[in-house]
């Protein structure tokens, strides 16, 4: 026990005031230190110079990658774009609409959608011509699709969620409109074993 008490040394009351005191040169010193840090001035950060068309950082343009004139198409796309992948750097949207003619690619931010603020949406999906691509339960393979039927020949709209697939999952089912169209999903790319032709 003596040991124990040689360890701890026993603070009267008026010398912990005194540790603790706002007046002590420590807590001053602390206090400067952290008013300094808060008048510092805030730098902001320059924006890249981006470019127009691709909507890239203008170093890493992909401009030169692309179809030089939109390419003509006869079908109509809308995004509906979930709002986090607006923000994100590697966005893919707008460089598919860049390669497009104006009014063929409409982007359409949301979570939730609905007749009373997206009548136009609304109407595409009523359309008996719009296919969704949502790879769910009832989807059909794209590829028999157009086997089937003439699809090549009748000017189509196609609606694609744009978000992770949780996103994606979500704002299907949570948005009614969605389960209008007649759901498809993409063919599915089988992996070729390498040959001697080094395919």
């Amino acid at each position: 026990m003596e040991n124990a008490s040689s360890l701890c040394s026993v603070v009267s009351p008026e010398e912990y005031e005194l540790k603790n005191c706002d007046s002590c040169p420590t807590n001053d010193g602390l206090v400067d230190v952290f008013g300094d840090l808060a008048a510092l001035p805030v730098e902001v950060e320059e924006r890249r110079p981006t470019c127009l068309r691709c909507r890239r950082p203008q170093k890493v343009c992909l401009c030169p990658f692309l179809p030089p004139q939109p390419l003509e198409v006869s079908t109509c796309l809308y995004v509906v774009q979930h709002p986090a992948e607006e923000s994100r750097v590697l966005r893919t949207v707008p460089l598919l609409a860049a390669c497009l003619p104006q009014g063929k690619c409409n982007v359409i931010v949301g979570r939730r959608f609905n007749e009373e603020k997206h009548p136009e949406l609304a109407a595409v999906c009523r359309d008996e011509r719009t296919l969704i691509l949502y790879p769910g339960p009832k989807s059909q393979n794209l590829e028999e699709l157009v086997r089937h039927r003439e699809i090549d020949t009748v000017k189509h709209n196609v609606i694609i969620i744009d978000g992770t697939w949780s996103q994606a999952k979500n704002m299907f089912l949570k948005n009614s409109m969605f389960h209008l169209p007649s759901q498809v999903r993409t063919i599915e790319v089988i992996p070729l074993k390498s040959g001697a032709d080094g395919v």
